[in-house]
């Protein structure tokens, strides 16, 4: 902030607190300044007592009104606006935007929040402490004053359940184990009602439908000395008699075209299909089997909340309805005692769909463009919720940098894919009941691509994959057939006289095959933990292993499937994310990326399509995507231009980012990048590109900072990247820190980099 704008804020600030508040305040009210808390520790107490103040603090309350320099300026605002004659009106607008209601002393009650903060402690295990509350005012405000008088947290020792010899009570000291209480852990109230709900969740997993967590009650004796509590669980004698029973499946009942607006669900079937002990009220809209498949028990078996929340995520899971409800009934025949009739409720989805959009795109190679893409789905295609999409698209790119400008490209594509939600394997049917439902998808794609100085190329895909999605958290994804085919057509005198030049631009043209398959694994962290979170995938990409092994190839491009070399590689990929927040919003977020493409036989590099890139918005932000690597070479104009992909077989990244917020909708960032790409071979980039055993001595170094803007349904990111090691110069000169100099414009339009991006980088 310039001395311009630091002294028109004091000029505000002086204005502000000339305009007395207490002139608008009701009349013997004041105006509340906050909580004072002071804590005077026991002598056998040796830990900090920060978070138990910052515990204490939630228990004050009100929560007193936001002062800049000592000064309320939102309750100024609150006032000078004053009350807004239209609910909708702008006066009511900013009112709510700057102003904020007073907190006035008449709400300030210090000795029922000392009352509340003793309980609090108490909660805590912080026994027999004692708090006092009190005021101090002056002409203006009230702040209260708390003071603590801090006795020593009680440890658990013994935990015991009681045991009435009754089979719930048996399941109950069974699992015992996984028990949330350990002896030696602090006594907590909170960890008592968690314990209580992990025991409901328990039991109703084994049949007891009606149990509650208000059902068991827990005995805290604190009277056995050294600051220990001795724990005793037990059921309440009041429990009701259904609680204590455990409960079969009597019938399973399924209305899978129900209508929010029918009157009863008689009205929409006549009768129903009896289907593996499923009643099915069907018009033939949907086959039985799909609910088969879907619903994960059977009549005569007992009740069960997992299996049950398995069912309910698996109808919703289908995309194929829109409403999903169950319902449970007591059956009231006296020979069916402890029974539970189910009724699911399923409201179609919108059976076919179209939508177009338009799309503009910035990408990380440096082009811009627009994209029109018209998409089809039915979600249902066979009766059994697969889903049908079809995409037709056309794409526009074109480059700003000077070094790529004239080289325009087009893309006309399409893209068929069908999805089931079983496992497709001939011969084979698996039946499973995890809580997301099983997925196959088939995926068909075709693309013309036009980069118009130089030639045009067709790429024709197919994937046949598995995916397994077990919990939240964790996804398993199994490709055993994934065929990629490319070819060229329309080369034009322009690629042939600079293929004269340099034959290892023939590569860009050359047909090939990639036949292989590749599986893959991810995993994240819980989203309740706030803390530290993080992520982790790997993967492996076979091709061309079985067909080189029926065809003996041993030799570059010298074996053929259907007149087409076909590409022989193994390819590994690892991706750690480790992201901590530090503060409220501000988070410390790190990337470790790495890659090894490993060609052979039949290859002597990676396909195109599988080579690994680095440099731009979510790489290295400090270079330019195509303008980095591999190894130390550095691609001139015409290499950006004519290569359909500047990348290695091998590839090593690493970010660290420090993520700031502003406010609500604005975010800022500090980064550090380092990585780099290499071949395994010469045939691409030469000698420069190949991996050796000094490779860390060709380590790209950048660092820079951001903006981010949240416009709630999508983050716009502009991030300012400034390189700090070249390794394309001379070994030696490639630190580049001292030659930084923001005032020189020649500098900043070789150097500062700006990467405008959608989400964030990682």
């Amino acid at each position: 902030m310039n001395s311009k704008n630091i002294y028109l804020v004091l000029l505000a600030v002086l204005i502000l607190s000339s305009c007395s508040i207490s002139g608008y305040l009701p009349a013997g009210e004041k105006l509340y300044r906050g909580a004072d808390i002071t804590i005077n520790k026991s002598k056998d107490i040796k830990e900090s007592t920060g978070a138990i103040k910052s515990a204490i603090k939630l228990a004050t309350r009100p929560s007193r009104n936001k002062f800049v320099f000592g000064y309320p300026y939102k309750v100024w605002f609150w006032y000078v606006l004053g009350e807004p004659k239209k609910e909708k009106g702008l006066r009511s607008f900013l009112r709510r935007k700057l102003g904020e209601e007073p907190v006035l002393s008449s709400r300030i009650n210090p000795t029922a929040s000392a009352e509340n903060i003793e309980s609090l402690l108490q909660n805590l295990g912080y026994f027999h402490t004692k708090a006092k509350g009190d005021t101090i005012q002056t002409k203006n405000y009230i702040q209260s004053v708390y003071t603590i008088d801090l006795m020593p947290q009680y440890t658990l020792n013994d935990i015991v359940w009681y045991n009435d010899s009754s089979h719930l009570m048996r399941l109950v000291e069974q699992d015992a184990k996984n028990s949330l209480l350990k002896k030696g852990n602090p006594y907590r109230l909170s960890d008592i009602s968690l314990e209580r709900e992990r025991v409901d969740q328990f039991l109703k997993t084994k049949g007891y439908y009606f149990f509650n967590p208000d059902y068991l009650m827990a005995y805290a004796d604190s009277t056995i000395g050294d600051h220990k509590v001795n724990l005793l669980l037990y059921l309440k004698r009041v429990t009701p008699e259904e609680a204590k029973k455990v409960y079969q499946i009597n019938s399973i009942t399924v209305y899978p075209n129900h209508s929010l607006s029918a009157t009863s669900a008689d009205s929409m079937a006549n009768k129903p299909v009896d289907y593996e002990g499923i009643k099915i009220y069907n018009n033939g809209f949907y086959k039985n089997q799909l609910f088969a498949n879907t619903i994960t028990y059977r009549a005569d078996t007992t009740y069960s909340s997992e299996l049950q929340n398995n069912t309910l995520n698996r109808l919703i899971s289908l995309g194929a309805f829109k409403f999903v409800k169950n319902k449970f009934d007591v059956v009231k025949d006296s020979s069916s005692a402890n029974k539970l009739d189910v009724t699911y409720y399923l409201t179609p989805n919108k059976l076919k769909t179209a939508q177009v959009a338009l799309d503009g795109f910035v990408k990380d190679n440096n082009f811009l463009g627009t994209k029109l893409g018209v998409t089809w789905k039915n979600r249902n295609v066979f009766r059994g919720a697969e889903q049908l999409g079809v995409r037709l698209y056309g794409a526009y790119e074109t480059s700003l940098v000077d070094s790529l400008s004239g080289n325009n490209n087009l893309r006309i594509g399409s893209e068929v894919s069908l999805s089931f939600p079983i496992y497709v394997i001939p011969f084979f049917k698996i039946r499973e009941n995890n809580f997301y439902p099983a997925n196959t998808a088939i995926t068909f794609s075709y693309e013309w691509y036009r980069k118009r100085q130089f030639y045009t190329k067709q790429f024709f895909r197919l994937q046949y994959e598995f995916i397994r999605k077990t919990d939240e958290q964790t996804q398993f994804n199994f490709a055993p057939v994934s065929v990629i085919y490319t070819n060229t057509s329309s080369v034009t005198d322009n690629f042939l006289a600079e293929l004269a030049n340099n034959p290892s631009l023939a590569a860009n043209t050359f047909p090939e095959a990639v036949i292989g398959s590749f599986f893959s694994y991810s995993r994240h962290s819980p989203y309740n933990e706030i803390k530290n979170r993080w992520y982790l995938s790997g993967s492996v990409d076979l091709s061309g292993n079985l067909a080189g092994v029926l065809l003996g190839a041993k030799e570059y491009r010298s074996k053929t499937v259907l007149n087409v070399p076909f590409a022989q590689f193994v390819k590994f990929d690892f991706d750690v994310h480790y992201t901590r927040q530090l503060f409220k919003k501000t988070d410390w977020a790190n990337r470790l990326q790495l890659g090894i493409g490993i060609p052979y036989n039949n290859s002597r590099v990676l396909p195109f399509a599988k080579l690994y890139t680095i440099g731009g918005s979510t790489s290295i932000r400090g270079f330019n995507a195509r303008g980095l690597g591999p190894g130390t070479v550095k691609n001139n104009a015409l290499d950006q231009n004519i290569y359909q992909l500047i990348g290695g077989d091998y590839r090593l990244l690493f970010n660290s980012e420090l993520r700031l917020p502003i406010n609500n909708y604005l975010s800022g960032a500090l980064f550090f990048d380092a990585g780099n790409t290499w071949t395994k071979d010469t045939i691409l980039f030469g000698p420069e590109g190949k991996l050796t055993g000094n490779f860390m001595k060709e380590i790209a170094v950048a660092a820079g900072a951001g903006i981010r803007l949240d416009a709630t349904v999508i983050l716009i990111r502009f991030d300012f990247g400034v390189p700090l090691r070249k390794p394309f110069l001379p070994d030696g000169e490639r630190w580049v820190i001292h030659k930084i100099n923001p005032g020189s414009r020649s500098w900043r339009r070789e150097n500062l980099i700006l990467n405008i991006g959608i989400g964030l980088p990682f």
